[in-house]
């Protein structure tokens, strides 16, 4: 693979020429989807302005939590646009949670801060899920794109050493077209503004951390994506397999990186049945 072919795996609009139609449409139906629910609860899970996330509850007591971490090659996106799952959650009787976090643009050119954020969201569910009617020992997490990837790095986190938590904080995870090996990513036209270093590439590259997966992870793609999308998701279940550890590999026939997405919104969906299947709904 020459640079520009390297470049162009990166690259999602190349593979994807619908692109912008799929994004609007997420928008559109996330604002169809709190019309008809209400609007989330917005919480603060930092300091920061960005640090809050919108919550869809459900109205069964002790319920599950699925947090979703949003993509956008970590430069864009909000939650805002992520609310059009929310229902199918819902109805099966699960909150849905999708946080903020910083664009990479905005901090210094680094994922570690946006890797940071999204950590401290997930452990403030788990610490406050009871407030808002979730049960903190049925946390699960999702991630599509880059925020599949933020969601790998999530499901390798050493809970116990970097926030005094159980290492199985999380109970099972759902990584929808994601990178797990930051390398080729580095080597690629993202690197023009993003600033990798060394240990960044070592530290959110969640393939090399398995030995802290302690819960249940399914990985997705499409087979209208991007060759390198497509290979990192294999390599990724290959390893999570080879370490033995539980994982299922998805692979949605006809669909592109963004198409993917949607079948989270339907509970007959690949994505949507397979999570809930996950968290036993």
């Amino acid at each position: 693979m020459d640079q520009k072919e390297l470049d162009d795996a990166y690259t999602q609009s190349v593979y994807a020429a619908n692109l912008r139609q799929i994004v609007r449409r997420w928008a559109t139906n996330s604002e169809a989807a709190r019309e008809r629910l209400g609007p989330p609860e917005r919480l603060a899970y930092g300091t920061e302005p960005i640090e809050a996330l919108d919550v869809y509850r459900t109205d069964r007591p002790g319920a599950p939590v699925q947090v979703f971490i949003h993509g956008g090659a970590w430069e864009q996106g909000s939650a805002k646009s992520y609310g059009f799952p929310a229902e199918t959650f819902i109805r099966a009787g699960a909150h849905w949670v999708v946080p903020d976090f910083s664009w990479v643009q905005d901090v210094g050119k680094s994922l570690l801060p946006m890797a940071h954020q999204v950590r401290r969201a997930v452990a403030w569910v788990y610490e406050n899920a009871a407030s808002f009617g979730g049960d903190p020992n049925r946390l699960y997490v999702s991630g599509h794109s880059s925020g599949g990837h933020l969601a790998g790095v999530i499901l390798t986190t050493d809970w116990q050493k970097d926030f005094d938590l159980p290492p199985d904080v999380v109970k099972g995870g759902l990584c929808s077209s994601g990178m797990f090996d930051l390398k080729p990513v580095r080597l690629s036209a993202r690197s023009r503004y993003i600033d990798f270093t060394d240990e960044m590439e070592e530290a959110l590259s969640s393939i090399r951390h398995l030995d802290k997966l302690h819960a249940p992870i399914i990985i997705t793609y499409g087979t209208l994506e991007t060759p390198e999308f497509q290979r990192q998701s294999r390599d990724f279940a290959a390893a999570v397999e080879a370490a033995g550890k539980p994982v299922q590999l998805l692979v949605a026939e006809g669909y592109n990186h963004f198409e993917i997405l949607e079948t989270l919104a339907n509970p007959y969906g690949l994505l949507g049945r397979a999570a809930l299947e996950q968290m036993g709904l």
